[in-house]
Parts: C-alpha cells; sequence; structure tokens
C-alpha cells in the first residue's frame, strides 16, 4: 500500500468550529468524516454532546457516532481500531478521511500508536475498583496502585480517577503492571498514512463566549430534560464514565441531590461553564504537547482556516 495516503486530522478546543469547517470540506466531495470524540460515541446523548442532529448527520454523515449504551465503555485502543477500520474503507473509496473532534487521548492514541497486547476494558473488574473507592476512599485505591504499578502510581493523582482505573484493571486483568507492559511491548503505528494534522485554536476571550452561547443554548433546548430522560432508561451514577463528560456531570449532581432539586439551577449552570471552560484549558494543554512532535498547523480563526483548506483540498 502507498506510503502517502492522506489523513486529515482536525483538532481542537471545544466550540472553536470544528465540525462546521469539516462539514465545509465535506461539501467539496471526496471526504469521509470520523468522529474523534469521547462522547459522541454514545446513544441518547445528544444535546449535552453538541452531537450533529438526524438531518444534519444525513447532509453530513459521521461515523463512529452513536457505538454505544452510556452504560458501555469505549477506550482509545477500540477508537484506533474503529477509527483505522473506516480510514481504510474510505481510502478503498478513493476518499479522503477527516478526523475531527476534540477527544486529544484518541488524536495521540492514533498518532503515535498504542502498546499491543493490553487487554480490553473490563466492566466487572472496573465496578470492583469503584466499589472498593465507595467503600475505602480514592486514597486506598492510589494506595494499591503503588504497591503493583509505582511508576503509575507517581503520575497520577488521586484524582486521576479513570486513569488508575485502567491501571488496576490492566493488573487484575493480566498480573502486570502497565508500564512494564507498555515498556516491553512495541507500538503498532499507521505507517501506511500521511497525517495532515490541523488546529482551530481560537483567541481564548472569544473561545469562552462561544462556549457560553452553547451551553445557552443547550439548556434552553432541554439539556436537563435529557439527562433526567438517560437517568430514568439507565442505571447511571456519578462514577458511570459517560456521566463523566463536561455539563453531564454537572447536571446529574444537580438531580440526584435531593436539597438541590428545588435550588435554582443557575449553580449549577455556573458549574457546567466553568467545567467546559477547564476542558477547553486542557485541550489547548494537549495541543501544545502533541505539536512538539507532529506538525501542526494552527488556525486563530474559522476563516483563516477556510481559505487555507480550500486551497490545499480543491
Amino acid at each position: 500500500m502507498s506510503n502517502t495516503l492522506p489523513v486529515i486530522n482536525l483538532m481542537g478546543p471545544t466550540a472553536s468550529g470544528k465540525t462546521a469547517l469539516a462539514c465545509e470540506l465535506y461539501e467539496q466531495g471526496g471526504f469521509e468524516l470520523i468522529s474523534v470524540d469521547s462522547a459522541l460515541v454514545y446513544k441518547d446523548m445528544n444535546i449535552g454532546t453538541a452531537k450533529p442532529s438526524v438531518e444534519e448527520q444525513q447532509q453530513y454523515p459521521h461515523h463512529l457516532i452513536d457505538l454505544i449504551t452510556p452504560l458501555e465503555v469505549y477506550s482509545a485502543a477500540e477508537f484506533v481500531i474503529d477509527a483505522k477500520r473506516v480510514i481504510d474503507q474510505t481510502h478503498a473509496q478513493g476518499k479522503v478521511p477527516i478526523l475531527v473532534g476534540g477527544t486529544m487521548l484518541y488524536f495521540k492514541a492514533l498518532l503515535e500508536g498504542l502498546s499491543d497486547h493490553l487487554p480490553s476494558a473490563d466492566q466487572s473488574v472496573r465496578d470492583e475498583i469503584l466499589k472498593q473507592a465507595e467503600l475505602h476512599g480514592w486514597q486506598s485505591v492510589h494506595e494499591e496502585l503503588q504497591r503493583v504499578d509505582i511508576d503509575a502510581a507517581e503520575k497520577f493523582s488521586v484524582s486521576d480517577k479513570q486513569r488508575m482505573i485502567r491501571a488496576l484493571e490492566v493488573y487484575r486483568l493480566t498480573g502486570r503492571s502497565i508500564t512494564q507492559i507498555q515498556r516491553e511491548q512495541p507500538k503498532s503505528l499507521p505507517y501506511h498514512y500521511n497525517f495532515h494534522n490541523y488546529a482551530l485554536v481560537p483567541d481564548r476571550l472569544k473561545l469562552h463566549q462561544s462556549i457560553e452561547q452553547r451551553l445557552n443554548k443547550m439548556w434552553d433546548i432541554g439539556f436537563l430534560s435529557e439527562v433526567k430522560y438517560l437517568t430514568s432508561k439507565y442505571d447511571l451514577t456519578a462514577e458511570t464514565p459517560s456521566m463523566r463528560a463536561v455539563g453531564y456531570r454537572q447536571a446529574l449532581e444537580f438531580l440526584l441531590n435531593e436539597e438541590q432539586k428545588d435550588a435554582n439551577t443557575k449553580n449549577m449552570e455556573d458549574k457546567a461553564l466553568f467545567a467546559t471552560r477547564q476542558l477547553a484549558k486542557r485541550q489547548f494543554t494537549w495541543l501544545r504537547s502533541l505539536g512538539e512532535k507532529h506538525r501542526i498547523v494552527t488556525f486563530l480563526s474559522i476563516k483563516q482556516a477556510q481559505e487555507h483548506l480550500r486551497n490545499c483540498y480543491r
């Protein structure tokens, strides 16, 4: 297979305009859109994820959306497997894949590969770890990690719950630390791809305004009702991975806290706004980190990106 098959990676913080830009490129023809978003994989989570509507998806079909229920787990390793499958299918059709989203861990996994032979997620093991945390606190989980994988324990703080869970999950499933496995195993990289990396990095003030506008729209069109529906359909808790998504976490906490049910929702909305801004900050950090290893062309505005990409991909 040729070593120059192109893959467009369109990254950026939340609410930066990535999806609109990708859809404009799609209209030119010859492209397929692949979502790189850890929240869009969940069915029934629509408003809070800013998921394209049914009509929008008919006009601009997105791969890797609505894959699992909010009770299931989807890992970066599974994303790489699924993304490579769709990328290869797209190339076989003579088209160019556009990967668009803000889950930088997924982009990193695709660009740099993942250690082979790591076990898939096991919900029963994760439930055991969550039960341990519920009974004895997250500090006890971190102390166990120190005993079995000191390197991982030094990297992850007590607040890094998802990473601690994964590290302990791997140890309990294999009897070996994730650090040891990653050191020993080669990484599988898609060498036959030629990645074209782009990032929308708007001015922070403008981005914060866009985030606030998006959240206000979400509340207006029924985001809280969506979370109520999810809690009625699924047995969700604050520790369910899908409910760690910004906005959902704050809405669920509000709904689960009996004392707050009659309270003004303003406090919940402010917490969601703060959490979303913090997410954008982390995404900027991820972009800087990725930019140290990979060439990423950055744009300050959608207009600037449109002008450049139209010329590159006519």
